[in-house]
């Protein structure tokens, strides 16, 4: 990472690439107990949250990410009521997920209340839902909340996480997947940022066999554009307790009864069409 002549710049080495961003001024830097956290505002992009270095979320694009962790996952389960959401501390993905109507309760957990603090700060518009009453966020490990928590709790995970390292490592693990897989409900999802398939494929192959490992009868991945992070083309993976992903709640999706910008019924549709070297490479 650099801030050099106004840009600010990520740098992937392993995979000889690099992304920037034209910076106006650094407007915050903490050290928190887990993670380094930096705002930027910029030129083109609104505000820049980076974590250890890496770009987080900016204000102009976020919606992409937030909208397709969250409404896949809850239009193709049958009737999501219990939401846990493990990260997400700038609190995009809940706004989203409190937008269903079925959705009786939300919980965040997230390790790192600085990431929600500086969110109402510098990104108010993902916080504007905090105060609503089936919210509940918790600045706690998200790690042992599921191991103390009862089977059958939840309808859908979301684990909006950082890369898996440091603080989120464990979140990738297939300890961790049959932990969830205990306090899923019949016919529970489980959803995760899964990486870019051009330069992260071992992660998200990975990320298959553990799941499928730790029980779940099958896993998908959702494909979407995000371009502040490496190669600017991001995914979600899915898996299932119980059952096949049969399709989804396609006449629900096309007349939902809130505003998205990015995601609809056809993006649900095209998103989950799995590129051939994706489909050889988790095949093989």
């Amino acid at each position: 990472m650099s801030l050099d002549d106004t840009w600010f710049t990520e740098i992937h080495g392993d995979a000889g690439t690099a992304f920037s961003l034209k910076a106006k001024a650094k407007l915050h830097e903490e050290q928190t107990p887990y993670q380094k956290i930096e705002i930027y505002e910029t030129e083109g992009f609104g505000n820049l949250m980076v974590i250890d270095g890496c770009t987080m979320l900016t204000t102009r694009d976020n919606f992409i990410y937030h909208e397709m962790m969250s409404h896949v996952a809850l239009f193709t389960h049958p009737s999501p009521k219990r939401v846990l959401i493990i990260g997400g501390g700038d609190c995009g993905t809940l706004q989203e997920v409190l937008k269903h109507d079925s959705v009786e309760i939300v919980q965040q957990i997230d390790i790192d209340e600085a990431v929600t603090r500086l969110s109402k700060i510098y990104f108010p518009e993902l916080c504007a839902s905090n105060d609503d009453p089936r919210a509940e966020l918790m600045f706690i490990d998200g790690i042992q909340w599921v191991k103390d928590a009862e089977e059958n709790s939840y309808d859908v995970i979301i684990i909006d996480s950082t890369d898996p390292v440091g603080p989120a490592e464990g979140l990738f693990s297939k300890d961790f997947y049959q932990e969830c897989y205990r306090v899923l409900s019949e016919n529970g999802i489980l959803v995760q940022q899964s990486e870019s398939p051009l330069i992260h494929m071992n992660i998200l192959r990975d990320m298959h066999n553990a799941m499928k490992g730790a029980g779940y009868s099958e896993a998908k991945t959702a494909f979407f554009p995000q371009c502040i992070y490496p190669t600017g083309w991001w995914s979600a993976t899915m898996a299932c307790k119980g059952g096949s992903f049969n399709g989804f709640r396609e006449s629900d999706s096309a007349n939902k009864n809130f505003s998205t910008h990015y995601y609809n019924c056809g993006i649900h549709h095209g998103a989950l069409a799995v590129p051939e070297f994706f489909y050889q490479e988790i095949k093989g």
